[in-house]
């Protein structure tokens, strides 16, 4: 039976200070060190073997796999980064503290913002310091690709083509897979695996460093999921 682990990153700096992330470089608070130290602790108890690791290009998703990894002692295998596995970009919601921006516009308009699967945040301009095209870790990327404000529907049309790609090959090796990334690039990728509809994928919260087992059958179709605690 092959087995992909999913496991959003430990708790940030910015998590902590309730602010609004995304594609902002936030490091790991040290709860959130703790936490995927944790993760690996748990990994290593139930002895979980992985062949290849997958992880965004954020800090504190590479940090939380490094933890993990070398708890394990399994700091050798392959790891690939990619930006398809970033954090849904927030646009002009970035950087502001959730409660500040709940006053300024309302419940209803934020939660939209936030939960529905359709409606993008209010975008920001290329210019924009917060803009990928103006970070040089994305500098070989086009940047008409990169975002500028996401909704749930947008993150999952960058994740898809990076599993389809990248990772289910590796699952058809019969390869053990891990992936650390973040709360809306994992529930994107929850969604297309497990046929999550629209409304039922907004309820569902992705706990920071809590491992997600996938269980897969002989045809490589998800059969069942859980956490691990």
């Amino acid at each position: 039976m092959n087995k992909v682990v999913l496991i959003r990153h430990g708790e940030s700096e910015w998590n902590k200070l309730n602010k609004f992330t995304g594609w902002h470089d936030a490091e790991l608070s040290q709860n959130g060190k703790i936490e995927a130290k944790n993760a690996g602790f748990l990994l290593k108890k139930e002895k979980f073997f992985f062949n290849y690791a997958h992880t965004s290009m954020l800090k504190r998703a590479i940090y939380t796999l490094q933890y993990i990894l070398k708890i394990l002692n399994q700091p050798w295998i392959p790891v690939k980064k990619s930006w398809r596995l970033n954090e849904r970009h927030y646009g002009m919601l970035e950087g502001f503290n959730k409660n500040e921006i709940l006053q300024k516009y309302g419940h209803e308009q934020v939660l939209l913002w936030r939960r529905s699967f359709h409606v993008n945040p209010p975008v920001i301009d290329i210019k924009d310091k917060r803009f990928p095209g103006n970070d040089v870790r994305y500098a070989n990327i086009d940047t008409n690709k990169l975002p500028r404000g996401e909704s749930l529907e947008k993150t999952i049309q960058r994740v898809i083509p990076y599993w389809d790609q990248f990772i289910y090959p590796q699952l058809k090796e019969k390869k053990n897979i891990l992936i650390v990334a973040h709360g809306n690039s994992l529930r994107a990728l929850m969604k297309y695996l497990n046929k999550i509809n629209d409304k039922k994928i907004i309820e569902l919260e992705i706990p920071t460093a809590v491992p997600i087992i996938l269980e897969f059958n002989e045809k490589y179709i998800p059969t069942k999921w859980y956490y691990l605690k």
